[in-house]
C-alpha cells in the first residue's frame, strides 16, 4: 500500500516554463511558483515567500508550456519527489520538487495575457469579458477539464 504523498500550492510562476521533450519523446514542462504568506506579529505584518520546483508530464507538461507565462497564477495538485544524489567529490545532495497531477490556470486580466491588448482596451467592457471567458474555456478544454 502508498503512503500518502500529496500537495497542494497556489502562487504564481517566477519566469516563463520550460517545455522540453525526453529522448523518447515525452513532454516535461518546468516551473518555480513562488507563495507568499503574510501574518501579523507585534502589530507588525510579516511576510515570507516560498519559490517550489513544479515539473509536468505528457500532455499536461504541453498545456502549460502553451499557456503558462511569467506571473500566471496557478494552482498546482501534485505530489512530491525527492532526488538524490553524490557529486564528484562525493558530497550529498538532495532536491524536492513538486510532480504536477493537476494544474489550474488563474483568470488573468486581458492585458497581463496581451501585451496589445492597449487596442483591445477601446473596446466596450462586455466584449472583453467574453474574449476572456472564451479564453479560459479553450484553455481548460485544452487542459481536460
Amino acid at each position: 500500500m502508498n503512503n500518502l504523498n500529496s500537495i497542494l500550492i497556489e502562487g504564481n510562476l517566477v519566469r516563463d516554463p520550460e517545455l522540453s521533450y525526453t529522448p523518447k519523446g515525452t513532454a516535461v514542462c518546468k516551473f518555480s511558483v513562488a507563495c507568499n504568506r503574510q501574518w501579523k506579529q507585534d502589530d507588525q505584518v510579516q511576510k515570507e515567500v516560498s519559490y517550489f520546483d513544479v515539473s509536468a508530464w505528457t500532455r499536461l507538461a504541453e498545456v502549460c508550456g502553451e499557456y503558462l507565462k511569467k506571473g500566471r497564477g496557478v494552482r498546482v495538485v501534485g505530489r512530491l519527489k525527492q532526488d538524490r544524489w553524490t557529486d564528484p567529490e562525493g558530497k550529498p545532495h538532495s532536491r524536492v520538487e513538486i510532480v504536477a497531477e493537476h494544474v489550474e490556470f488563474k483568470p488573468q486580466k486581458k492585458a497581463d495575457a496581451d501585451p496589445a491588448a492597449d487596442a483591445a482596451a477601446e473596446k466596450p467592457a462586455e466584449d472583453s469579458e467574453v474574449e476572456t471567458e472564451a479564453e479560459q474555456e479553450e484553455e481548460k478544454e485544452a487542459a481536460g477539464f
